[in-house]
């Protein structure tokens, strides 16, 4: 398997602003947002699970979609990357059904 290799200041700053965007659109969800933010910082579990008090077992549950994170690690992870945790509408089938938009903050 091949070795992981850390990205450039170049790539991790373009990975972030993806994620960014991704996030703007309502396009990041759970578990994969995680993986993606660790990723957009260029950490490993190891790391980006000792930058929020966690460890590394915890991180690669929570990116697997196998735990059930707190609300509080949730924010931590969030916080890092400048994103709160909220509610994002669906995409509504029937546009007349829901004629608001709401942003949790």
């Amino acid at each position: 398997m091949a070795r992981w290799k850390k990205p450039t200041k170049e790539q991790v700053l373009e990975n972030r602003r993806a994620l960014a965007l991704r996030a703007r659109n309502g396009d990041l969800r759970l578990p994969d947002a995680v993986a993606e933010i660790r990723k957009g910082f260029g950490m490993t579990q190891e790391e980006f699970a000792r930058s929020l008090g966690l460890t590394r077992r915890q991180v690669a549950e929570i990116e697997a979609g196998a735990a059930n994170p707190t609300l509080e690690t949730l924010e931590k992870i969030g916080r890092l990357f400048g994103f709160g945790v909220g509610f994002v509408p669906r995409p509504s089938p029937n546009p007349a059904r829901f004629k608001g938009t709401f942003r949790a903050i």
